[in-house]
């Protein structure tokens, strides 16, 4: 589920905070780094039990309908084709996905089900809904392809949502682009003859360590990381560099220089598109610059020790 870049994304945030709180509790900051990317996970079932409490609350509200006492004829035979869709009875029924919710304690939607209302209204009143329902097809791809559709253009972007999910906890603020991504990733590979997995958090046991590792050697080597780039900004004050690009090339300078099995072309890149992200406009080109003095400097001096996957 999460990948590279995000990982260096917490990390500078993790930084950053420690910096505004002149803090220098390195294992609470640690502590608080490691819970805000585990919380992703709790993210992740949250989206995808939304989808599934979305399909139950239908089915509450055509039970009571039929059994109202002048219910019309298409209250009492109501189309039944969105309650019956066997991609969100898939994940509801996934073992996988029902061991991760008790074990997590997700249980946002109990308490909060009005937004699940609000969000069952979104999906009807959609054009998406409105050609499902009236398609005489029945087949899982179909039923793939209209949670897909409802998904990315209705769910994800849906606003009432993304307020939720912000208000519920800060940290999932950048996080919802990357789970997002994912539950799509899901959906697409969900076949009629498989149940649904849960994705993992991490993709292996590397990119973990990548977490702790990336934090605690930019944060306890800072002063000397900064010495190899203040020298190479004679028109630039010191006080005058944006904290976050200070943030951001220490944590370049770090890879460079303390992870051999990391390309010197990927930390490069991956650098340059946190500056664009997260910094001033013109951060990127002040990075790059000073980024490419530095390799030419290090590899003249041979300081640069890549091995591995860090050769290529």
């Amino acid at each position: 589920m999460l990948n590279r870049r995000h990982i260096r994304i917490k990390v500078m945030q993790s930084i950053y905070a420690l910096h505004q709180k002149n803090s220098n509790d390195i294992e609470k900051e640690e502590k608080f780094l490691m819970h805000s990317i585990d919380s992703i996970f709790d993210l992740y079932l949250t989206i995808l039990s939304a989808l599934v409490e979305i399909q139950k609350k239908e089915i509450e509200f055509l039970d009571a309908s039929s059994k109202k006492h002048l219910a019309t004829p298409q209250e009492k035979n109501p189309n039944k084709k969105f309650i019956q869709n066997n991609v969100i009875k898939s994940i509801a029924d996934s073992p996988a996905f029902k061991q991760a919710l008790d074990k997590r304690r997700i249980n946002n939607w109990i308490n909060d089900d009005s937004y699940i209302l609000l969000l069952l209204a979104d999906v009807k009143k959609s054009d998406i809904y409105e050609r499902y329902m009236l398609d005489k097809k029945n087949s899982f791809e179909d039923d793939k392809k209209f949670i897909l559709d409802i998904f990315e253009k209705v769910l994800a972007p849906n606003e009432k949502l993304y307020e939720y999910l912000e208000d519920y906890k800060l940290t999932w603020v950048d996080d919802i682009p990357v789970v997002n991504t994912q539950i799509l990733k899901d959906l697409k590979s969900l076949s009629k003859d498989s149940s649904f997995e849960v994705s993992k958090l991490y993709k292996d046991i590397e990119d973990k360590e990548f977490v702790s590792l990336l934090f605690r050697k930019t944060v306890l080597n800072e002063v000397e990381l900064a010495k190899e780039y203040i020298d190479k900004t004679p028109n630039w004050d010191a006080d005058r560099i944006a904290e976050m690009d200070t943030i951001i090339l220490k944590m370049a300078i770090c890879e460079l220089l303390k992870f051999p099995s990391i390309p010197v072309k990927v930390t490069i890149n991956e650098y340059l598109e946190l500056a664009k992200e997260y910094s001033t406009p013109k951060s990127s080109i002040f990075i790059n610059g000073i980024l490419d003095n530095l390799v030419k400097e290090f590899t003249l001096e041979n300081k640069i020790k890549k091995t591995g996957r860090g050769l290529l």
